[in-house]
């Protein structure tokens, strides 16, 4: 499906990104924002390896391969169309930078979560324990240090357990709360 999506910022700034069907998309205004944020936590230089673990079109990884040159990006996705569309949305960017897998994000937090330092959490609002449970399940994998970008429903009253998880910033932006968090596993 065709949309206003774009990415935002960086080596592919200005493309247009496709959706899958039923895609519910982090809108180009909050997922500039978040990554102006995410900007002033992880330097410029940096070697970023991020899941996009809930991937739908992609975006985050890509916004994300977009600002830091020197990154990687994992995308999961359960979906055959997100998976067909991700292809499509990635398909001129060096196959050395990105890997694209089908599989549910829960399933294979251990596969992952101790691989990468940059991980996006944005499943679909409507079973509104999914992101919370998979950001617990994450804790006992990660590296201590990575960072977490959780978007929920801003009417969820979630909060992450903060003996693993510092928040560095709770933001909402039209239905969305986005939370920043980096992992504290070794506290």
């Amino acid at each position: 499906m065709n949309s206003n999506l774009q990415v935002i910022s960086g080596e592919f700034r200005g493309r247009r990104l496709t959706l899958p069907p039923f895609a519910r998309p982090t809108q180009n205004m909050a997922r500039g924002a978040i990554f102006n944020m995410l900007g002033t936590i992880i330097p410029v230089g940096d070697k970023i390896t991020a899941w996009d673990a809930f991937a739908g079109s992609g975006a985050l990884g890509i916004e994300t391969l977009s600002r830091w040159a020197n990154s990687t990006a994992i995308f999961t996705d359960i979906s055959d169309e997100s998976i067909k569309t991700i292809r499509k949305n990635t398909a001129d960017i060096a196959a050395n930078r990105i890997r694209i897998i089908k599989a549910d994000a829960t399933n294979i937090v251990k596969n992952y979560a101790s691989d990468v330092n940059l991980i996006f959490i944005d499943p679909p609002y409507e079973n509104a324990t999914v992101g919370p449970d998979f950001l617990t399940k994450l804790a006992n994998h990660v590296r201590s240090g990575t960072i977490v970008v959780q978007e929920i429903e801003k009417i969820v009253p979630f909060l992450p357990d903060t003996n693993k998880w510092e928040i560095l910033r709770d933001k909402t932006y039209g239905r969305a709360r986005f939370l920043i968090l980096r992992s504290n596993v070794n506290k």
